[in-house]
């Protein structure tokens, strides 16, 4: 189920990035970084959640396939346009580049990778960063196919998350769920656990069976509880042969 989000007619100047990487625009007069602050705590593991498990638990879109997953880096989408700088964005069939110091490689300029991201998710803990107006308009402008809203102090409505997916039109509709993203071949979900010893209710990706992208802490987990199971199979074995061993040995057969 989807509820249309309708969206500005998509103008010349908001597909800028469409420019192959040696008509790149100059960019010396760009900000590519501040000293701002991230949000909050919670924020700041949130964000480092989503990019995190992507590099430890999941194995990309498909063999072959690159991927890249930043948190709290600017997107730079038209050189005349500030950048927006979403909490995480997911981009398939690219990659960093070696030298990530020089200015032209420090963000994601749409021109430089030749395509924006698949996904962008913001965090909400106020009513005034445009999650649900601006940005919600130029994301889907830029052509971002999928662009999550967590507003985990509700904010800007009940709903925890809010899911959206750009159409034919160049729109974004609502997905009511479940939140599966088949051009990236993931989805999300709302999960409450405990992340870097902080219980709370946070935003996990999840695979086409609805199991969670593990974290590296929870990938040694599964496979420490891997290897003792494999360890005590290996034990009811060796059990199972001794007693075997015995029987027979009541029963006058010698083994060799």
């Amino acid at each position: 189920m989807a509820e249309l989000i309708e969206a500005d007619v998509l103008d010349e100047a908001a597909v800028q990035w469409v420019l192959p990487p040696e008509d790149g625009p100059k960019i010396e007069q760009l900000v590519t970084e501040d000293d701002e602050p991230v949000d909050s705590i919670y924020s700041e593991k949130q964000q480092r959640l989503l990019t995190e498990s992507l590099y430890a638990g999941w194995t990309g879109p498909g063999e072959g396939r690159r991927f890249i997953a930043l948190a709290n880096v600017g997107l730079f989408y038209n050189i005349n346009q500030p950048p927006y700088v979403p909490d995480a964005l997911l981009s398939l069939d690219v990659q960093l580049p070696e030298d990530i110091w020089g200015k032209g490689n420090r963000c994601y300029f749409t021109w430089r990778y030749g395509k924006p991201p698949e996904v962008t998710v913001e965090i909400v803990f106020n009513r005034i960063g445009g999650e649900e107006s601006r940005k919600l308009r130029d994301y889907a402008r830029i052509g971002i196919d999928y662009y999550v809203i967590l507003d985990p102090e509700r904010h800007l409505s009940r709903d925890l998350a809010r899911v959206f997916e750009r159409g034919a039109s160049g729109s974004y509709q609502r997905l009511l769920g479940p939140f599966w993203f088949p051009k990236v071949g993931l989805g999300v979900t709302l999960w409450e656990g405990v992340y870097e010893d902080r219980r709370d209710c946070w935003l996990r990706w999840v695979d086409a069976q609805g199991r969670l992208i593990p974290t590296g802490a929870e990938r040694i987990v599964q496979e420490q509880a891997l290897v003792q199971q494999e360890r005590q199979r290996t034990e009811q074995e060796r059990q199972r042969a001794d007693r075997l061993a015995a029987k027979l040995r009541e029963l006058g057969i010698e083994l060799d």
